[in-house]
């Protein structure tokens, strides 16, 4: 805890869901949390469930790189260093058949789920390997669709794939700088984004069934973990589930 409290981290897209309860529980564990998402009022109703003084909210747009580069310039004058980045931020296209999917469509999902990633590491790079002590963990939000598709999930599933590219090989040239790039690959964590589930959701095999979900502290308290490893060890890759899901023996 006492070393926590003097480390900062930053989360995109901390205004709900998974982006929400890591940013909480890294407060909880003595973290400062830089909050970066697109509404302003979202972050700062995250940053009121929290420990008091513990957390900054900066809006931020995952689809601008000027917006991008602001919000490290914000990090980096209030806090001079940066420890943890965890790149959660993402969005998915509509529901519609493969050949239906629009350019439009198919580019915001690349900007957002890829491009801000990238983006984001590079300017976390540049801070980490200048800073003393020197390095820092960065932790990319995967998913269960970086190793299997749900139907109609082309943008979504392309981009999650590409993130774990973009995992192994920051964290080979991240080496050289002690910083440490993981990825946490989550399915069916209990947020609004899961709610559909309930009711039901489309499965390959055409039928329409609820899939179990749980707890979205199971993924915080993951993040949490992989956060406070010392950078001499790293989790590369682990994936947090519902146990009961529909992903291992296909069903």
């Amino acid at each position: 805890m006492a070393e926590a409290a003097k480390k900062i981290a930053l989360v995109t897209g901390a205004g709900t869901g998974v982006g929400r309860a890591t940013s909480l529980a890294l407060m909880n564990a003595g973290f400062t949390v830089v909050l970066a998402g697109r509404r302003k009022e979202m972050l700062e109703e995250t940053a009121k469930l929290g420990p008091a003084g513990m957390s900054l909210p900066v809006s931020a747009d995952m689809m601008n790189p000027a917006s991008i580069a602001a919000l490290f310039d914000t990090v980096k004058s209030t806090y001079g260093r940066l420890d943890v980045l965890f790149n959660n931020a993402g969005m998915g296209a509509p529901p519609v058949p493969f050949e239906d999917l629009t350019m439009e469509q198919w580019q915001s999902v690349v900007a957002t789920n890829l491009t801000a990633p990238f983006l984001c590491t590079q300017h976390a790079f540049r801070i980490m390997k200048d800073q003393s002590p020197r390095g820092g963990r960065i932790i990319n939000n995967g998913s269960i669709s970086a190793h299997a598709p749900r139907p109609f999930s082309s943008p979504y599933t392309s981009t999650k794939h590409a993130i774990t590219g973009l995992t192994k090989a920051s964290n080979l040239d991240g080496r050289a700088y002690d910083i440490a790039v993981g990825q946490i690959d989550i399915g069916n964590a209990e947020t609004p984004m899961t709610e559909r589930m309930v009711g039901g959701v489309l499965q390959p095999d055409g039928r329409m069934m609820p899939e179990p979900r749980m707890d979205v502290k199971a993924v915080a308290d993951a993040v949490v973990y992989m956060s406070g490893l010392p950078l001499s060890a790293n989790v590369l890759f682990i994936t947090v589930m519902a146990t009961k899901m529909p992903f291992v023996g296909r069903g």
